[in-house]
């Protein structure tokens, strides 16, 4: 399968030549081009999920707001529509309360966070897997090395369907050597597909000092799975880019 994890950046149209609007031909561009068969979309605001809906026509959109009310940004994931069936689908918050909708650690950013899981069956291959899409906090280290270790141990107590391979990806708004990022190091069994794919965070390329380039987007497999030919969609056309991250797209086996 291609799999792409994709940052699509909340659109607020506070990026100029980058808002959303502008953007929106060359991602349906690239993504009709590669035909990716999941994609797991962080940032998505209700009409900017609602545009996908309507246009990624050869694909179902499942996920939920991250506010209270089910608003707000959302974890997203884009699953071909004659591959893909769901055995279960849930979302849940990273913070002590986990089904309360819009809850936080008490540590964390003003931003609910959390991650969607879905259990697919490909009709293929007959294979069952599971997808965790997630957005770690932005400005507490804390509260992403809370949020990760949540997300660790869900999948370590997950009753139903425990023993499928694992495909986790988002931002993790965290660079790999990061004290965050530890927690994936204590699990042998989990490998990082994205290992050494540099700078995916690149802020449309500005030169800014609270912003700077990084690497926070990540695809961790767990089980039966190869992969390959794990590259960044890089395109920009006149001066406008995909996102202000560069999504990543493996091959995964």
């Amino acid at each position: 399968m291609k799999f792409v994890t994709f940052n699509i950046r909340c659109d607020f149209q506070q990026d100029g030549a980058n808002n959303f609007i502008y953007r929106r031909p060359l991602i349906l561009e690239k993504i009709r081009q590669e035909q990716p068969d999941l994609i797991g979309f962080q940032e998505v605001l209700p009409h900017v999920a609602a545009w996908l809906k309507e246009n990624l026509t050869d694909y179902y959109i499942v996920g939920c707001g991250r506010e209270q009310d089910l608003t707000g940004e959302a974890m997203i994931i884009a699953y071909k529509k004659d591959r893909y069936q769901i055995a279960s689908l849930e979302t849940f918050w990273l913070s002590p309360t986990p089904y309360v909708p819009g809850s936080r650690y008490p540590v964390q950013s003003i931003c609910p966070r959390t991650a969607t899981d879905v259990v697919f069956k490909d009709m293929e291959t007959g294979k069952v897997f599971r997808v965790v899409n997630t957005h770690l906090d932005h400005e507490c280290s804390e509260a992403r090395k809370l949020g990760l270790v949540q997300i660790l141990e869900h999948l370590e107590n997950e009753v139903s369907f425990a023993d499928v391979p694992v495909i986790l990806n988002g931002d993790f708004n965290a660079e790999p050597d990061s004290d965050e990022m530890k927690p994936l190091k204590d699990h042998t069994e989990l490998v990082n597909a994205t290992e050494g794919i540099g700078i995916t965070f690149h802020n449309y390329h500005r030169d800014d000092p609270k912003d700077p380039q990084c690497t926070i987007d990540y695809i961790i497999l767990k089980g039966d799975w190869e992969y390959r030919n794990v590259e960044k969609w890089t395109e920009q056309k006149d001066g406008i880019c995909l996102s202000d991250h560069y999504p990543i797209c493996a091959e995964i086996i």
